[in-house]
């Protein structure tokens, strides 16, 4: 348990960083808000004062504007960041690459920084299996080479996490930990917060929870000629509820080492791959509702077969995920009927 630490949690009324709000307030943490509402939306942050039962500080400020976020540093005087602010979607990245360099380099700069500055130390950084690239070998453990990035969305992620090594190298007093996500879905059980993609989603459960509802005619599944089992992509797909409570087991796990500068890295998964076609069926079962899907042509930049090994995150950190796919998939489905509601 923490002892009411003050945490800046930056994308904090994102769908991740939602989820970890609320599971830093369970954990006795005070997180505090940084949003820019680029991927996000007002209301998300009423919800989080709802579920935690308290009025949480918040800010809306753009993480690359560093005279902005320093008056947030100067007032908060937080013991520790989280790091989420970063544009997440792969095909829009090969589309944008410069909004991904500026927004997910830019930021981490930023934060770095004026961690330097104010005397922070613990950061919990955002990674992602993309530093992966197409692995040789499933599942892929910390020790996996980091290939090639399929995307500039991934390169970044490999940027980022070189940024902190070099950072600790020079000196800083950083104690960092870095979290390699797999693929985040669901929602919250209460139905009160979940995914809010903008326009058409580039996430499959967001896409399949729609077309569901009626607001699409039917998803597209890109490519059905891979190497798998029906020739559909296979992921590791997590709650994101198991996924914020690997943040907050990320940070009390760096409180309780050493006060010696720290960088680890940990892959967070459910330790199993399911193809898009599995999570399809997955959904029908637990909706009762048929979605029509197209095959379309493979997507630039998706890799084939991913999924994590969990061993090292289950041994050091204590955690491990709870929830399954259909857990995952009848709360996104909660969810979005509340929305539509």
């Amino acid at each position: 348990m923490s002892t009411g630490k003050k945490i800046i949690v930056t994308g904090g009324a994102g769908f991740i960083g939602s989820h970890t709000v609320v599971e830093l307030c369970k954990a006795g943490f005070h997180p505090v808000i940084v949003d820019d509402f680029s991927n996000s939306e007002p209301f998300i942050v009423e919800r989080l004062n709802e579920l935690c039962g308290t009025t949480l500080p918040f800010y809306e400020c753009d993480c690359t504007d560093k005279n902005a976020f320093r008056k947030i540093f100067e007032k908060e005087r937080p013991s520790g960041i989280i790091h989420f602010a970063a544009c997440k979607a792969v095909g829009e990245s090969v589309a944008q690459p410069l909004k991904y360099y500026h927004n997910n380099i830019g930021s981490l700069v930023v934060v770095l920084e004026l961690m330097k500055d104010f005397g922070v130390n613990d950061l919990v950084f955002s990674s992602s299996c993309t530093v992966y690239g197409q692995p040789e070998q499933v599942p892929v453990s910390e020790s996996s080479p980091s290939k090639q990035a399929m995307s500039p969305y991934g390169y970044t992620k490999v940027v980022c996490e070189q940024i902190i090594e070099d950072v600790i190298a020079s000196g800083q007093a950083l104690r960092c930990v870095l979290l390699r996500y797999f693929n985040p879905i669901g929602a919250h059980p209460s139905g009160r917060i979940g995914e809010l993609p903008r326009g058409v989603p580039n996430n499959l459960i967001p896409y399949i929870t729609q077309t569901a509802a009626g607001q699409r005619s039917s998803l597209t599944i890109h490519g059905n000629d891979y190497s798998t089992v029906d020739g559909t992509c296979i992921r590791d797909y997590i709650h994101v509820v198991d996924l914020a409570d690997a943040h907050v087991k990320a940070l009390e796990w760096i409180h309780s080492e050493t006060d010696e500068p720290l960088r680890e890295v940990f892959n967070v998964g459910t330790g199993k791959g399911e193809t898009v076609l599995e999570v399809v069926n997955t959904f029908k079962k637990i909706s009762g509702i048929d979605v029509p899907y197209t095959v379309g042509p493979r997507r630039s930049g998706d890799v084939e077969q991913i999924w994590a090994s969990t061993e090292k995150v289950e041994q050091l950190l204590g955690w491990k995920a709870r929830l399954s796919l259909a857990d995952a998939l009848r709360d996104a489905w909660n969810w979005q009927k509340q929305l539509k509601a």
